[in-house]
């Protein structure tokens, strides 16, 4: 019979992994083409088009937790720096 405490090292391990990246299904938004802003400033958006249902989230921003497929979501830094893209 197996301890209870090494199961749960295992489980607790599993969800440590880094999660793969979004399959073309899942990027509804179209975060993965965009990948290359993460690092650059946020100036880096001015020129382009983005939908209405895209998020600028700045730090202290509050955002609802309802999930969208189709919404970007674009993570800003406090100096302005595109920190994450994703769905949701």
């Amino acid at each position: 019979m197996m301890k209870p405490i090494p199961l749960l090292a295992l489980a607790l391990a599993a969800c440590t992994e880094a999660a793969p990246p979004p399959s073309p299904a899942e990027d509804g938004c179209g975060a993965a083409a965009l990948a290359d802003l993460v690092g650059q400033d946020a100036s880096a958006l001015a020129a382009m088009t983005f939908p209405d249902t895209t998020r600028f989230i700045r730090p202290g921003d509050a955002v609802t937790m309802d999930y969208s497929a189709e919404r970007l979501n674009i993570d800003l830094g406090a100096d302005g720096t595109i920190l994450r893209l994703w769905c949701g």
